[in-house]
């Protein structure tokens, strides 16, 4: 194979986003040879754009038979990933699928297993694993440079949302249209960054959701848990769509100091010596270890969405590694829930997570939504800068 034909399913604001760049050829290797969307008026956007460049479907049935391209990059609504994605595998093509893996850890266990059922390559689009900065970080922790890890704090409040935005559609921001709100809508590169930059899960989590707090929306809108994990360190994620100006801080402690994002800038408070040896060594009393303030240079913000999509391709073509497997959904995904079902049971939840007992009580909650999964008319927004 010397190219990778993509088929696409969803038109909606995050699809056209891949279809401008599939098409401006910016893939090396890829190519965008098919759309699915249930609505139909969708595709006169891709008409006058692309004429009859693309082949259009408007049921997946079709499109999975019509075996007019090798991969699939999904699209859709939350609820739909997993499914879509186990009827892809299903049908022998590879898929990459957009955040989140999906709404509930328990259907997301059967998407990695029709995965690695399949024997095809199964990634996911956190593009932000792109970004020089989490790369660099991950390294620094990774190589021992940090120390071991004693507390990590991410304030994550620049998601700031208009009543507008929640308006643009019957389903956004409900229990049965997107199954939470912004921890399962822009929080997951960050709590996917949380764990990948870091390679700790917490062991358990302590968290406190206000429901529709600043908006009118039956679901989270502002966000504080508290972590613990193995290793005895603690950790703390602050996030709402509800506050302006934002913020944008995380900072890793260890026992060799400190590094801060902030910003767009990295800056590491290296100890010359480990906290721990200062403090055998130690005997004047009122001391502290010498620290280095240290401006760690990094690239430009990576590649993006198309970063993921490009190593997704060669993945395909040459067996490159991907930066983001599929199967490491479900990693963000269980702190989500797991938050969310701390705050419904107001108590602590150990991880690994019951599954069957989020399942219920998300359950419990759609039948009781406004919503509904039925995705209808929904207002077209620029999404340029908003992820």
């Amino acid at each position: 194979m010397e190219q990778v034909r993509i088929g696409l399913i969803g038109i909606g604001n995050m699809g056209k986003n891949h279809t401008k760049y599939l098409m401006d050829k910016e893939i090396k290797g890829g190519v965008l040879t098919a759309i699915c969307d249930k609505d139909p008026a969708r595709f006169g956007w891709v008409k006058s754009n692309y004429g009859d460049r693309i082949q259009l479907f408007d049921n997946t049935a079709q499109f999975f038979e019509s075996r007019a391209f090798d991969a699939v990059i999904i699209a859709t609504p939350h609820y739909d990933h997993p499914t879509l994605a186990i009827e892809a595998f299903d049908h022998g093509y590879h898929v990459l699928v957009e955040k989140p893996a999906g709404v509930y850890t328990k259907k997301v266990r059967e998407m990695n297993e029709a995965a690695a059922a399949s024997g095809k390559v199964f990634g996911i689009m956190y593009n932000q694993r792109t970004n020089p900065m989490y790369q660099k970080l991950r390294e620094l922790i990774s190589s021992g440079e940090l120390g071991e890890i004693r507390r990590t704090n991410w304030i994550i409040t620049s998601w700031y949302r208009p009543q507008s935005y929640y308006d643009s559609g019957g389903w956004r921001a409900t229990w049965a249209g997107e199954g939470g709100g912004v921890l399962i809508n822009q929080d997951p590169h960050q709590l996917d960054l949380w764990q990948w930059t870091t390679g700790l899960m917490p062991k358990r989590v302590r968290a406190f959701c206000h429901f529709g707090k600043y908006r009118d929306i039956e679901v989270e809108d502002d966000v504080t848990a508290y972590v613990e994990y193995e290793n005895g360190a603690t950790g703390l994620f602050v996030t709402t769509t509800g506050e302006a100006p934002g913020t944008d801080r995380f900072e890793v402690s260890g026992d060799r100091g400190k590094i801060l994002i902030e910003d767009g800038k990295m800056t590491f408070h290296r100890l010359t010596v480990s906290e721990p040896e200062f403090n055998r060594n130690y005997k004047g009393g009122f001391g502290k270890p010498e620290c280095w303030k240290i401006d760690i240079p990094v690239k430009s913000s990576g590649a993006k969405h198309a970063g993921i999509t490009q190593n997704f391709v060669d993945a395909i073509l040459k067996g490159t590694a991907l930066l983001a497997p599929g199967e490491e959904g479900i990693k963000g995904l269980t702190i989500s829930n797991a938050i969310h079902l701390s705050s419904w049971l107001d108590d602590w939840v150990d991880l690994p997570l019951d599954e069957d007992l989020y399942y219920e009580k998300l359950q419990e909650r759609i039948r009781a939504s406004k919503g509904s999964k039925e995705v209808k008319e929904v207002s077209a927004m620029d999404v340029t800068g908003t992820f």
